[in-house]
């Protein structure tokens, strides 16, 4: 159920793009909104039994990068916080799509739309479901990538193209942050796990960094990067 919900609307939004021209607009349609209100039945059971029934889930598929103590794992965690937002995207989502699919029913390009849509909220999903901050970062991309695909949609027009630019470029801005703020992760803690890193606060809350002849908290210094 949990591996369910982070691959369908993947799997959707690829069987759209590639074969959309053969299944024709209506399927193509079916097949989004299908698959965006199953993921939306199963986030409800994920909130019932992580929130409701307090057990937390966490999955490992496999091993990314592994080299003397650091380790870096492809993998899920589906807590409380994560289970609300889950929810919240899929509800927000879907409704989306219902929208898009009769705003949009009479354009051209509505199977290429679609695919768009449902690899925004796929990268949402995993954005939210990550259990390491380079996931977390893959997430991210993904979804900056999408934005950008969804602006800039009807390329033809003028005002989409700045305004697609734009988007990429602020995207972009944040990333260096983003970035600073995961290797400065790795190097004080030696791992991108959350749990890890989550249990591991209070060991690092008097560990400073010199920059520049100035005296800074290493976790000042990470929230900042975030902010």
């Amino acid at each position: 159920m949990y591996l369910i919900i982070t691959s369908l609307t993947l799997c959707s939004s690829l069987i759209i793009g590639l074969f959309g021209f053969y299944l024709g607009r209506q399927v193509s349609i079916l097949l989004s909104l299908l698959s965006l209100f199953i993921s939306f039945l199963i986030s409800i059971l994920i909130f019932y039994e992580v929130v409701l029934c307090q057990s937390v889930t966490t999955i490992v598929l496999y091993n990314w990068v592994s080299f003397s103590n650091f380790k870096l794992h492809i993998g899920f965690l589906f807590d409380e916080l994560t289970s609300i937002m889950l929810f919240l995207i899929l509800i927000i989502s879907l409704l989306v799509h219902i929208y898009s699919a009769g705003y949009m029913s009479h354009d051209p390009y509505i199977i290429r739309f679609l695919s768009y849509l449902g690899l925004f909220t796929f990268f949402m999903i995993i954005l939210v479901t990550a259990d390491n901050f380079l996931q977390l970062f893959v997430g991210w991309e993904g979804v900056g990538l999408c934005s950008y695909l969804l602006i800039n949609f009807w390329h033809t027009r003028i005002l989409a193209n700045k305004a697609a630019l734009k988007a990429m470029i602020m995207n972009r801005i944040a990333d260096v942050f983003f970035i600073l703020g995961i290797v400065l992760i790795i190097l004080t803690f030696k791992t991108a796990d959350y749990l890890i890193i989550f249990n591991l606060l209070d060991h690092f809350t008097s560990t400073f960094i010199y920059i520049f002849f100035f005296k800074i908290k290493v976790l000042d210094l990470i929230a900042f990067f975030y902010l």
